[in-house]
């Protein structure tokens, strides 16, 4: 399936605030967006690359081993960076991100200049959309499966302590799959702003040889500099996924002066205004 022409955008933004977007009707092939194929830094959704990279390398038959499993669901559901970390640098680094714009055929996605700073991966709104109809609709149904019933089962706390509950979560009603991404917020939530589960859902990795090795030489990259011609000094925060029939991402930078709860806020907000909008 292939989306149209987006239709023009009239959602206002709050100050500070950078935004692309893109709500792709699933059913009638209709979209709404603006600025779509603006780049931004990927922050964790580059987790469905590698995920995707996983599962399209080892084939169909593949019977996923305990240990990766006890990898892959943290890293689509409570977005685990150790975990990301581990599959990035066994898997390929860069190579994925490579691999993944050829099968899928993405037009605004790069590594990052740096190989080990997978959270640098350029994106778009427009190529997260076309990742996720790649997967419902190309990739073989157990994949498809395997990564959008994970993507239901998104945990309201990130394995970092983050509320990853903003934007699609708390914005639309509706069947949702959902993952979420954000960078330049630290590594841990401020002092008051800790996330809390109250059923104890949220998964995390045992720090293995192999885990520690690799998040020795790999991570989000957040909290670094880079010669990547992309922002990389704004707060990131991305929510993307599905709502029922729809595919819904919205992409922003935010001021380094913003907080956390601020952005979600704000995000939460824009993400509904875009998706009402939609419909309209």
């Amino acid at each position: 399936m292939t989306a149209g022409p987006a239709a023009a955008a009239s959602v206002d933004l709050p100050e500070g605030m950078t935004a692309s977007y893109l709500v792709v009707d699933q059913e009638t092939g209709t979209t709404f967006g603006a600025d779509e194929h603006k780049q931004y830094r990927s922050a964790s959704l580059v987790k469905l690359f590698i995920a995707l990279d996983y599962l399209e390398s080892h084939g169909p038959d593949h019977e996923i081993p305990a240990d990766d499993l006890a990898l892959l669901e943290p890293m689509l559901r409570s977005s685990n960076d150790d975990a990301a970390s581990t599959l990035w640098v066994r898997d390929g680094w860069d190579e994925i991100v490579k691999r993944m714009v050829a099968k899928i055929g993405l037009t605004d996605t790069a590594p990052p200049a740096s190989r080990g700073k997978w959270g640098y991966t350029a994106i778009s709104a427009a190529d997260i959309a076309k990742t996720y109809q790649y997967i419902q609709h190309e990739a073989n149904p157990k994949y498809r499966d395997f990564i959008m019933s994970n993507l239901a089962q998104s945990t309201k706390c990130g394995s970092d302590g983050f509320d990853q509950s903003f934007g699609i979560p708390s914005a639309v009603p509706g069947q949702k799959a959902v993952k979420q991404g954000w960078s330049g917020y630290g590594a841990a939530p401020a002092p008051g702003e800790e996330c809390t589960e109250t059923d104890a859902n949220v998964l995390r990795v045992l720090r293995s040889p192999e885990v520690k090795a690799a998040t020795a030489v790999a991570s989000s990259g957040d909290g670094t500099t880079d010669a990547q011609d992309i922002d990389l000094t704004s707060r990131a925060m991305h929510t993307s996924g599905t709502v029922s029939d729809k595919i819904v991402v919205v992409l922003t930078l935010e001021p380094t002066t913003l907080s956390w709860k601020d952005s979600a806020d704000r995000i939460t907000k824009l993400t509904r205004d875009v998706y009402l909008q939609s419909a309209l």
